[in-house]
């Protein structure tokens, strides 16, 4: 009988060259998996409503206002 290059208990592992690559594709198959699933956005706070004016005030003519009403003159 020959003699094992190998002293004993060396080279028992059982991580062969095929797990190892079907690991490593899994984790790859993951990874791409997690990138093209949808993100699960934060719900944003809501935007503080503001009190309306007391005496009007809602609407202001202002200089973009009186460029846009001259533009659609006819």
């Amino acid at each position: 009988m020959t003699k094992s290059p190998r002293p004993d208990g060396e080279g028992t592992s059982r991580l062969s060259r095929r797990t190892l690559f079907a690991g490593a594709t899994t984790v790859g198959a993951l990874a791409a998996a997690a990138t093209v699933l949808p993100r699960v956005a934060e719900e944003a706070p809501a935007a503080e409503v503001k009190p309306a004016p007391v005496k009007g005030g809602g609407y202001s003519l202002t200089a973009h206002v009186k460029q846009y009403y001259q533009t659609t003159r006819i």
